[in-house]
């Protein structure tokens, strides 16, 4: 046989029986990466999820969270590598120590967001001791829904979630912490946020008032807009802001947005990452990615909330944001409100 057909035979021989040696020295049931993501409704879109995943060669188990009380829970089962957490709520995790500094030369897309976004200083609660442990990523004022057809004029003030000409008629937000501000609010206490010991048992008793007033509570965008469409609601306090409104539009709900006089709660929401993180690496690069022009546009077109990269299209009503600050004692609202939340009376809820 001539020396190069030999060659060639050969190689026709070898090539098939050095696959086989490759793959049978590669690791038995070699798992692909996967990145553990906890966010809030309509902050990862499926095609943004599957680029990330193209372009890093791995799987994203994403898990969606329907409130703080929710989200802590999760986080504290040490099963998830990055999650989406608003500024005020982030001070529970760092005081657990859950979560861990991110590197900010890790996150280049953090040099295209709105300048008040650059400057982390300047936004309370993301930094500690010179360390950077949120990155901001979307926000919303919470304000007040209204069907048109149910009222003459807008409605001005919280407290006509509370009023008996729409018993049956009102949807709340099933969760404790924004539910005692806004009662605080509509009190007129002195700080939403800072319920003292004295001030507690009105304003318990405001909710359970609040409770009779309630046709249903929400924890999901989608659930609140089933509520008010299917219902006839006329008054809706929406905690997701701007993405109700814009899901109600689309449904073609006849509805007007206002933000009380009292002020609205309004939420910043940012990306961390947990201290538990299996690949830190990974997680950064998500963050990076989610601060992309395409999960940012997405946000303010599907979603209707607003993005970090630019003003253009988001839409944020007029109206004085009360920002959101860490309450007195989570805990402790947690627990009231699921008490006020079962039908308890007030002697029940305040019971130790």
């Amino acid at each position: 046989m001539a020396p190069s057909r030999l060659l060639s035979t050969c190689r026709r021989w070898l090539l098939p029986v050095v696959s086989l040696l490759v793959l049978a020295s590669a690791p038995a049931g070699a798992a692909q990466p996967v990145l553990r993501v906890l966010a809030w409704p309509g902050y990862a879109e499926a095609e943004v999820v599957r680029a990330f995943e193209q372009r890093h060669a791995v799987r994203v188990e994403l898990t969606v969270a329907t409130s703080d009380a929710s989200l802590w829970e999760k986080i504290n089962t040490r099963n998830y590598d990055v999650f989406a957490v608003n500024a005020a709520e982030l001070q529970r995790y760092l005081a657990a120590d859950l979560v861990q500094p991110l590197r900010p030369d890790s996150i280049p897309n953090t040099r295209m967001q709105l300048p008040r976004f650059r400057t982390l200083s300047a936004i309370p609660g993301l930094m500690r001791d010179g360390k950077v442990y949120a990155t901001p990523y979307t926000y919303s004022q919470m304000g007040l829904i209204y069907d048109r057809k149910q009222f003459r004029t807008p409605p001005r003030s919280i407290s006509a979630l509370w009023d008996e000409r729409y018993r049956g008629k009102v949807i709340a937000y099933d969760g404790g912490t924004h539910s005692f501000s806004l009662a605080a609010q509509s009190l007129r206490l002195a700080s939403p946020f800072r319920i003292a010991p004295a001030d507690l048992p009105r304003t318990a008793e405001h909710l359970i008032g609040l409770r009779r007033n309630v046709l249903g509570f929400y924890t999901r965008p989608e659930e609140s807009v089933h509520l008010f469409m299917q219902h006839g609601a006329a008054l809706m306090f929406a905690n997701y802001g701007m993405q109700q409104v814009h899901m109600l539009k689309d449904a073609g709900a006849d509805i007007g947005y206002v933000m009380p006089q009292e002020g609205a709660l309004a939420w910043l929401d940012c990306w961390s990452i947990t201290r538990d993180a299996r690949d830190p690496a990974l997680a950064h690069a998500w963050i990076d990615h989610l601060l992309g022009p395409l999960a940012s546009r997405l946000l303010v077109e599907r979603q209707g909330l607003s993005n970090t990269l630019s003003d253009e299209g988001n839409g944020q009503p007029d109206g004085i944001p009360v920002w959101l600050q860490p309450p007195e004692d989570t805990v402790r609202r947690e627990r009231l409100w699921e008490r006020i939340r079962s039908g308890d009376r007030l002697s029940r809820v305040l019971a130790p």
